[in-house]
């Protein structure tokens, strides 16, 4: 049953609308009325017990889906029960996580934005005429015209009158080669090889050396340009250069002064070590691994030096007037100890070779090792450290590290040089008077079947060949045939400088001591030259004509 909330009365003569609160009982007029009044009161009250069904069904269903999640446990820690079906669920949780975050990445691939205004050719020119870019890659300025016909192709273009480059001799090539690959015309490449041959030994020229050529205009289209001008460095102390005069190529030396006194460099032996000490007084490590080399063939460096110990080396050194420097070859290699020479090595003839200054000149007998190392087996009965009895060692084993040098024990013949058995690479030399040394388990031969050998010439070098425990020298010595005990024998060692050589060695060696330390690494002072003329080929070179007196640098030493 509805009832009107409201009714409205309008007064009379009032003008206005009056709102008043009527509730009234209202009667169905009809029996149809009731009839449907009754059908609708029941259609609400069905609903309403239908939504208030369906709501207590789906909490029914909430909480059974809250206790089934409360019961399963969808994400466990993976630190505990490794290995069981709960861990192996979270495990498959994670993977399916992550995979489904693989799904959904997003692709970072770059959005092109819209142009703010259509850029067509015409547009792209303008913006080119007004942009700064480099020349390689076609950068110009203002706008571009099309071509008038008052505008005619040229027949061809014309090309600089002067051309400067600089060419670089490469290890392996040729000089003439050289000249024709930088454009010089095969005419005037021959001409100028022939010019600087004269002049220095073209296998003189280092691999590496730079030349600068100017050549000039050409005579014909299709001909080469002409050598106007070439400049070179050609040795350390001489600069060359050719120049077109008068149509003539003309050669012109241009000695440069080189002051060539030898670098010395001394030092105290730190707790560091040899190397580091000799390192840190400046030594290049060039002249540092040829002192090394040269000591180790006559002491120990590991075991025989020490912190009270002073090294004293000398290298060629070169400075020139322009201000390079050249460091040459070791010279001298000495050691000391208290103020006191203990190895003095002095280079010395066209071999190249390093002699001990004490004992130059003299004739001595005595044991002479093979290498500088400790001996670690004597000869006599022993167990064999591989075979594992007793046996006759015959000879003497010295614990040399690997690489050391092993050199001749007297001057000699080799008469085998090869692998020798268990004996592994084996040099045997003989003597004279049936006797003879050997020399086991190298790991590499210096000499060959009969090379004859010098007192104290390497002749191999320290391994482990054959059966060997470890590196090491087997050294042998024969008599008659027979092997007998190294250290019972006294081999002579003859002078290998005698005589008038001699004199000159000493006089070398104490020149090489006089030289103070460093002092090659002072600058050259120029040195006033008045009154006479020079007297060497190489100054009068140097020298301007119609000048005598002028200054110049140091001379040669």
């Amino acid at each position: 049953m509805r009832y009107p909330p409201f009714r409205i009365q309008q007064g009379r003569g009032q003008g206005k609308l009056q709102f008043v609160r009527q509730i009234v009982r209202r009667e169905p007029e009809s029996d149809a009325e009731a009839e449907f009044s009754g059908s609708v009161e029941r259609e609400r009250t069905g609903v309403a017990g239908l939504n208030v069904r369906t709501a207590t069904r789906a909490r029914t269903l909430r909480d059974l889906i809250e206790r089934k999640c409360d019961g399963i446990e969808l994400a466990p820690d993976l630190a505990q029960d490794i290995g069981s079906r709960r861990w192996f669920r979270g495990l498959g949780t994670m993977l399916g996580l992550g995979l489904v975050a693989l799904l959904f990445w997003p692709d970072l691939t770059t959005v092109e934005a819209a142009t703010s205004m259509p850029v067509d050719q015409p547009v792209r020119e303008e913006f080119r005429s007004q942009m700064i870019m480099p020349l390689a890659l076609g950068a110009d300025s203002g706008h571009r015209m099309g071509a008038t016909p008052m505008v005619r192709p040229l027949k061809s273009s014309p090309e600089r009158p002067v051309v400067q480059l600089v060419a670089t001799l490469g290890r392996g090539d040729s000089f003439g080669r050289m000249l024709q690959r930088a454009g010089v015309g095969g005419a005037d490449a021959a001409r100028v090889t022939q010019m600087v041959a004269g002049a220095v030994a073209l296998g003189e020229i280092e691999s590496g050396t730079q030349f600068d050529i100017t050549l000039g205009k050409r005579a014909a289209p299709q001909q080469a340009r002409p050598l106007d001008k070439l400049a070179f460095r050609a040795r350390f102390d001489l600069d060359l250069a050719i120049e077109r005069q008068q149509g003539a190529l003309v050669l012109e030396r241009k000695p440069i002064a080189v002051d060539a006194t030898p670098l010395r460099i001394r030092g105290a032996v730190s707790s560091a070590g040899l190397h580091r000490s000799a390192r840190g007084a400046g030594a290049p490590l060039k002249a540092i691994e040829q002192y090394l080399r040269a000591i180790d063939e006559h002491i120990s460096i590991e075991s025989d030096i020490g912190a009270q110990d002073t090294f004293d080396i000398v290298i060629a050194y070169k400075r020139s007037a322009k201000g390079e420097r050249q460091i040459g070859q070791l010279l001298y290699a000495g050691l000391e100890r208290g103020g006191k020479p203990r190895l003095q090595l002095l280079r010395w003839g066209n071999s190249g070779q390093f002699f001990e200054a004490s004992g130059v000149g003299k004739q001595t007998s005595s044991y002479f090792r093979p290498v500088a190392a400790r001996m670690s087996s004597r000869f006599g009965m022993r167990r064999h450290p591989i075979l594992g009895y007793r046996r006759m060692h015959s000879g003497v084993d010295y614990a040399a590290r690997y690489g050391s040098a092993i050199v001749a024990v007297s001057d000699g013949v080799v008469s085998f040089a090869g692998r020798h058995g268990g004996y592994g690479k084996y040099v045997r030399v003989e003597h004279g008077g049936g006797l003879g040394s050997g020399y086991a388990h190298m790991s590499r031969i210096a000499v060959s079947s009969g090379t004859h050998v010098r007192a104290g010439q390497v002749i191999g070098y320290v391994g482990s060949t054959g059966l060997s425990t470890g590196p090491h020298l087997h050294f042998e010595v024969y008599r008659g045939g027979r092997k007998i005990n190294p250290l019972s024998v006294r081999f002579l060692s003859r002078p290998q400088i005698s005589g008038r050589e001699l004199d000159e060695f000493r006089a070398r060696l104490h020149a090489i001591k006089a030289i103070p330390v460093g002092k090659a690494l002072e600058n050259m002072a120029p040195i006033t030259v008045t009154g006479a003329k020079p007297q060497r080929e190489i100054d009068r070179l140097a020298q301007p004509a119609g000048q005598e007196g002028t200054a110049r640098f140091g001379a040669l030493r």
